[in-house]
């Protein structure tokens, strides 16, 4: 198992590892794979959508 981290860039749409990587700001991660990193805005959609659907989360009020 190799110790390097996989960050994705927001700015650039790209997979980055350090020491050559863009501001913390800009990146999502550390993740243990490229192929997952390339996946990050994925994720994330695929963790928004649960979140907005889940009854625990959901910032609308029942009348």
């Amino acid at each position: 198992m190799s110790d390097t981290t996989y960050w994705f860039c927001v700015k650039h749409h790209a997979v980055e590892t350090p020491p050559d990587m863009c501001p913390p700001i800009d990146r999502l991660g550390p993740y243990s794979s490229r192929e997952e990193a390339s996946r990050a805005l994925e994720k994330a959609d695929e963790r928004n959508q649960e979140w907005d659907n889940d009854p625990r989360w959901n910032d609308e009020l029942e009348d």
